[in-house]
């Protein structure tokens, strides 16, 4: 962080919907931490009776967390912290983070569930997380979608995540089982989580 702005870091759907003023992104990694579908969302991609699984982040020594940050100029950080609060309310709360750059490095801000925050469903076997996913969708969309979406734009940067891939391969079988498996994302531009 310094006197001109803030890189803010995405590791979930930010990565693909910044809705956020930026002046430059680049691809960068947290270290120490890895991403983890350990997150209930309640209000984008779940409700309240039947959360969908999204993201976090989670403490790993040697572990590296690859995702997107975006540079917002000082100027523009009162009213886009005002929005990214009000998008993670469902258990996030902002971390300082070192990011790791392709050409150097810098502070950053994070937005992270910790363990035990309201909406926080932990780990889980993959079958019982994709069965989870696959059924659950919220004002946002269907949380198949939110996961095709990250894993597609992961491969596109060129970051590998085995846990999302992992996920991703029980879900797509799960999908062909039950005739899901041609589900498209439903184009709908709700605030989804920043992460």
């Amino acid at each position: 962080m310094s006197a001109d702005g803030v890189w803010v870091f995405g590791y979930g759907s930010l990565i693909w919907r910044p809705d956020i003023p930026f002046r430059e992104k680049r691809v960068a990694w947290a270290s120490g931490w890895t991403r983890r579908f350990w997150q209930g969302s309640h209000d984008h991609r779940g409700v309240a009776h039947a959360p969908g699984r999204v993201v976090t982040m989670v403490p790993e020594p040697g572990a590296s967390c690859g995702g997107m940050a975006y540079f917002v100029d000082a100027g523009e950080m009162r009213g886009t912290w005002d929005e990214l609060d009000y998008r993670e309310k469902n258990g996030y709360r902002r971390e300082r983070v070192r990011l790791e750059f392709r050409d150097g490095e810098a502070d950053g801000a994070v937005y992270v569930a910790p363990v035990g925050n309201r909406a926080w469903l932990g780990p889980a076997p993959f079958p019982d997380m994709a069965a989870q996913i696959l059924r659950s969708a919220g004002p946002s969309g269907a949380n198949i979608d939110y996961l095709r979406r990250l894993a597609g734009e992961l491969r596109r940067l060129g970051i590998e995540d085995d846990h999302v891939f992992r996920l991703e391969r029980h879900v797509e079988t799960l999908a062909r089982q039950d005739g899901t498996g041609c589900r498209a994302d439903s184009g709908q531009t709700g605030g989804d989580h920043v992460r």
